[in-house]
Order: C-alpha cells, then structure tokens, then sequence
C-alpha cells in the first residue's frame, strides 16, 4: 500500500492546528495530496441525525444565528488550513495530477452532519486524520472519531492537539490477532517501512499467534521487538498499553479500534476509547 492521498478533518476546534501540521507532515513524507475537509455544520441535518426529540424548541431565528457563526467558523478554519500550507510550501492544488514530487494541498467544504459526511468523504482516500480535541475528551463518546473508524473502511490517524516533532520513528503495534489488528497491521505498513525501530505488543495470545505476524512484517523487512503484556483481563487495559508503548519510546501506536461494534456499552467502555481519550501520541486505528 502507498498513501497518494490524505484526508484531514478541520473542524474549527481547539485540534484544527495540530491535525493539519501533522497532515502536512506526513503529506511531506508520503509526497501526498493533502484535502482539507470542512463540514459547515447544517442545523436542521445535525437535528434530524439526533431525532425528532432534539428539535424541540429550536426557532427559526436560532437556526439563522447558529448558521451565521458557522460560515465565521468555517472562513477561520479555511485560513489556518491555508496559511499552514503556506508556510510549509505546500502548493494548492486540484484532482489526481497535483500530485507530483512534492506534496499538495487542496480544500473542500460541505454542508451537513459532520459525523456521517467525514466518514462518508473518508472512503476515498489512503489515510485520514482526525483531531483530538478537548471536547472529544470529554464527551462519553467520541461523536466523529467513532463513526469514521467504524464507517469508512479506511486507516485514521488520530492526531493529538499538539503536533508532535516526530511520528513514525519508534512505532509500537498493539497485536492480540484478532481481524481489527490483522487490518491494522497491513494498513501501518507504509509507517513501519520507514521506522527506525519497530515493538510489537501482545496480550492474550501464546508466542505462535504472534510469529506468524513477525513473519509477515519480515517479509517487507521490518524487523520487530516483541513486548507482552499481562493482566489482559484487567479494566485498564488500555492504560496499560499506552504504558507499554510509551516505555518503548513510541511515537506513534497502531491498533485496531472498536473490536466490539455492535454492542455499544462495550465499545465506550473498552480500551479505544481509554486509549483515544489518554494517549498523548498519535494513533493510527482500523476497525
């Protein structure tokens, strides 16, 4: 797999910097088409998408004046996508031929619902990235983050709200063999390939489950450091993942993400969720 094309989700909030300067980076690496991805949110679609209960006392006075601060948000959001490409010396530019020896850059901006337009615009492109935001912290879920990991079929990138120096140096793979961390594993490979040193994490698996993704990643050679981790029934695995991969001087960690889908009370009670919210590094996630 290569990475011709990178989607990054601006949405406005306190992530949009750091989501972008890592995009850029990684476009820079990859000689990559960067699109810059704005949903001006639409009230009534966002309404609609919450049921017919959230639009209870909603007047057509606050649809005007929420729309209003949503172009000011949206124009924001286009300047600081534009004047970070600017000064990295990333050319905008349009369709498949803009993408040459170097890295470009373009913007686009819909209108609507952004948990299901991200995910649905996602599908087209090698990789997405996706700030980490205060307000996802937050929240008890992760609204955009969720539905694009789980929707689009495509590897995320989860960006932390500083853009870090480096990503990809040290990378660490969470790997428990289940088919989320087989497609993850395949989807990092662009990563790895250029890592300078590469861990693997296992819980609950014995050593042959793990060999025979050694062996795989031997065949691109990428060699692999082995790490186990214990207590897999624990509450907190996720922490203890993170601890893992952060005492192997990660810079980034591949996992895969919300192995329980279909039961929600286990997905935002799992280790995605823990790991999403905590992790000060980032995340390249496949579902």
């Amino acid at each position: 797999m290569t990475i011709k094309t990178i989607l990054v989700a601006a949405s406005g909030g306190s992530a949009t910097a750091g989501s972008v300067e890592l995009a850029c980076q990684l476009a820079e690496r990859f000689r990559a088409h960067l699109e810059g991805y704005h949903v001006l949110l639409d009230p009534q679609a966002a309404l609609a998408a919450m049921g017919e209960e959230a639009g209870l006392g909603v007047t057509g006075t606050l649809i005007e004046s929420i729309e209003a601060v949503a172009r000011v948000r949206a124009e924001e959001t286009r300047s600081v996508f534009a004047k970070i490409l600017v000064r990295r010396e990333i050319a905008l530019g349009e369709g498949p031929h803009a993408v040459g020896h170097r890295a470009s850059g373009s913007w686009r901006q819909e209108s609507g619902y952004a948990p299901v337009l991200v995910a649905n615009r996602a599908r087209f492109f090698d990789l997405v990235v996706l700030g980490r935001s205060e307000r996802a912290i937050g929240q008890p879920y992760t609204d955009t983050i969720e539905q694009v990991i789980t929707n689009s079929g495509r590897p995320v990138l989860v960006a932390p709200a500083d853009a870090p120096a480096t990503v990809g140096t040290t990378i660490a793979i969470a790997w428990n063999g289940s088919p989320e961390s087989v497609r993850a594993l395949s989807a990092s490979l662009p990563f790895l390939m250029n890592a300078t040193a590469v861990w693997m994490i296992t819980a609950g698996i014995n050593d042959s489950e793990s060999i025979s993704a050694i062996e795989y990643l031997a065949w691109h050679d990428i060699k692999v450091q082995q790490r186990k981790l214990r207590d897999r029934g624990s509450r907190h695995v996720g922490s203890k993942l993170l601890d893992a991969a952060q005492s192997c001087g990660a810079d980034l960690l591949v996992m895969g993400g919300y192995g329980h889908a279909f039961w929600r009370d286990m997905v935002f009670g799992g280790a995605t969720l823990e790991i999403i919210k905590s992790a000060s590094m980032p995340l390249l996630l496949m579902h």
